[in-house]
């Protein structure tokens, strides 16, 4: 019976580095941010929809999706956010499921959904399992300014735009503690596959 398991994080706790351990154990991973711009790739409903809500502003030369263009638009104003998720939530939630369908025909031990919002979207109703991968706020500010080349202020401000990690650790069912080296995260997850597979 295959375990389908939501792993989840925040921005900058290293959710990425716990999906390509998953991945390097040869077990399947469906990426949530790879649905949202599958979705509105050229000739895509939702990328028809999108330029109907947002204007030909939102729409590259090339007639792909300006990212930046509608990052400026949405982030500033909570309406056109909301218009946005409407249009992106319920066709990502599609592709996800059918990439879900897919890899349970491999008949896999495990299946990994990898959705940052997972709870805010409710997709815990969707798997088995919820693995939080978590950091201190230090950490997670330091490595988000180093990524994002931002400064402090920007990134408190962009990891106050989703729930605490502390609320996701609460909610759910193992946490993954990525304070440490990569050695030390990849060990607490090929512990936790250990005790799956066992069953």
């Amino acid at each position: 019976m295959t375990v389908i398991l939501g792993l989840t994080g925040s921005i900058a706790t290293g959710k990425s580095t716990v999906s390509k351990i998953f991945k390097e154990q040869g077990f399947p991973v469906v990426d949530a941010d790879l649905g949202a711009r599958e979705v509105v790739k050229p000739g895509t409903e939702g990328l028809c929809e999108i330029k109907k809500q947002f204007g030909d502003i939102v729409i590259s030369v090339d007639g792909t999706l300006n990212r930046a263009a509608l990052g400026k638009i949405v982030f500033r104003d909570e309406e056109q956010r909301e218009k946005l998720n409407v249009i992106l939530t319920e066709r990502i939630y599609q592709w996800l499921m059918e990439q879900k369908k897919e890899c349970l025909k491999r008949d896999p031990e495990i299946v990994v959904l990898d959705i940052p919002l997972l709870f805010e979207m409710g997709y815990e109703k969707e798997v088995d399992q919820v693995m939080v991968v978590a950091t201190t706020k230090e950490i997670q500010i330091d490595r988000l300014m180093k990524r994002d080349k931002i400064g402090k202020e920007e990134a408190i401000q962009k990891i106050n735009s989703q729930l605490p990690i502390s609320e996701k650790v609460v909610l759910g069912d193992s946490v993954i503690d990525n304070n440490g080296s990569t050695e030390n995260t990849k060990q607490q997850v090929i512990k936790w596959i250990d005790k799956i597979t066992a069953k």
